[in-house]
């Protein structure tokens, strides 16, 4: 078989079933059969043992002191059976004193203390079934010892334990048929909620992907937690590429149509300079174009970590530094003083490649909107049980009536001398609330500027993600 292979339960526990039942049903039928011989035993040496004592009882002593013997009728005809067995008798008076019988019929010794003897034998080419009775005839003044020897044929015997074999055969089959048939019914039955969690999920539209609320047993309801984990997990899939492409679709569209436009005046341009300027506007959309698409790209990473992020200790410290020294030509080349201020090192259970977006937003921010011959500062240090992040600029900052815009999706808090996405604060936020950070949004204290400060919990504290808080 192989692993893809479907296969049904019900057959598979009715196999088991039968082929446990058989195993168990051989062993029995082996006691059974033992037990049948026993008993069969038991019942035949019973009469045989009544024989003998019939015609032990019939055993007189005469006047001439020998022993004599009258063979009641009774005492043969209780052998009598069904199979027809042959029965044979024999009478011996004291030792090597032959009475009355068959004289050839063989008898068996007895252990003392032992009133009648059993042995199987054979007599005459047959299997015989042998019992031997010792007794004594009393005279009045001494006792004269003899021993009835009463055998019969093992037709009878065989025939019982058969039948009480068969019988045995029989109860067990019907029980292996009525257990059979139990275990179909109840696992159709038990299947019943598996079929109807089936139908739930068929009779579904594509677009419902709400937890499906359906009676099933214990054993299944992981499969159902399972099944209904992955629907959430696939919907909030689907809603963020949704989510995606239609910012895309709605964000590109001006880019787009300025590349257009350039490129169709630099088709109608009279002069070359004309051609170059409308060139440089078009790669300059299309600059702008490609920033929001990386914008939008890792919103949608951000989305995705947020359902599989593997968060691991990292120091705050070195990647902040890291993040803020591979900055230094760009705010260099802005005429922006960056520098960086922090401790030896502070440990944090974060997602690294999302810190150092987080980083990424924060610092470049703050040089596309800070101007020239501005300062920005980054620093991190411990501020009693929490990590503190800080990206601090003196440059026009946000009006306190706009903090809270800015961090809507494509929202500049009304700035519009920059170049810029409207992204960059989102997806601090996205990432903060990721890392169950708290994020705040205000100034410098000259009352210039815009200080961004995110708190984050220290590796071995429980961070709580700002939803909860």
């Amino acid at each position: 078989m192989t692993p893809n292979a479907a296969y049904s339960l019900r057959r598979r526990l009715l196999a088991w079933l039968l082929i446990a039942t058989a195993v168990i049903g051989a062993a029995a039928m082996a006691d059974t059969w033992n037990e049948a011989v026993d008993t069969a035993n038991e019942v035949s040496d019973r009469v045989l043992a009544g024989s003998a004592l019939a015609i032990a009882e019939r055993v007189i002593v005469s006047e001439n002191g020998s022993l004599e013997v009258d063979i009641p009728y009774v005492a043969l005809e209780m052998l009598t059976s069904a199979a027809q067995d042959r029965v044979f008798y024999r009478v011996d008076g004291p030792p090597g004193v032959f009475i009355t019988g068959y004289q050839n019929l063989p008898s068996i010794p007895r252990r003392e203390g032992q009133a009648v003897a059993f042995e199987n034998a054979s007599f005459r080419g047959e299997p015989i079934r042998v019992a031997v009775l010792a007794r004594s005839a009393s005279t009045g003044i001494k006792s004269v010892p003899f021993v009835v020897t009463v055998a019969e044929t093992t037709m009878a015997r065989q025939q019982l334990t058969r039948t009480i074999l068969l019988r045995s055969a029989l109860r067990l089959l019907f029980m292996m048929a009525g257990a059979a048939v139990i275990v179909w019914v109840a696992v159709t039955l038990s299947l019943r909620p598996l079929y109807r969690f089936s139908e739930a999920i068929a009779e579904r539209s594509p677009d419902d992907l709400h937890p499906i609320e359906q009676q099933v047993p214990s054993e299944v309801q992981g499969l159902v937690d399972t099944v209904n984990s992955f629907m959430v997990r696939l919907e909030g899939a689907l809603n963020a590429l949704r989510h995606f492409t239609g910012n895309a679709s709605h964000q590109l569209r001006t880019p787009l149509a300025i590349i257009r436009t350039q490129l169709a005046l630099a088709n109608r341009a009279g002069t070359l300079e004309e051609a170059r300027c409308a060139a440089c506007k078009a790669d300059e959309a299309v600059a702008d174009a490609e920033r929001l698409l990386a914008q939008l790209l890792l919103m949608a990473k951000i989305n995705a970590a947020t359902r599989s992020a593997s968060m691991q200790p990292v120091d705050l410290v070195g990647l902040a530094r890291s993040a803020t020294a591979d900055h230094v030509p760009q705010a260099s080349e802005a005429g922006i003083d960056l520098g960086f201020e922090g401790e030896a090192e502070l440990g944090v259970m974060a997602e690294p490649l999302l810190i150092g977006e987080l980083l990424k937003n924060l610092i470049g921010n703050a040089l596309l909107y800070a101007g020239r011959g501005a300062e920005v500062t980054v620093r991190v240090f411990r501020q009693e049980e929490e990590a503190l992040l800080e990206v601090e600029d003196d440059g026009p900052g946000i009006p306190t009536e706009k903090r809270a815009s800015v961090l809507a999706r494509f929202e500049r808090g009304g700035r519009t001398d920059a170049s810029g996405t409207g992204l960059g604060l989102p997806i601090v936020e996205e990432i903060a609330r990721l890392h169950g950070a708290r994020l705040s949004l205000g100034e410098r204290s000259a009352g210039r500027g815009l200080k961004v400060q995110l708190f984050f919990a220290l590796a071995g504290e429980d961070p709580v993600p700002q939803s909860a808080r």
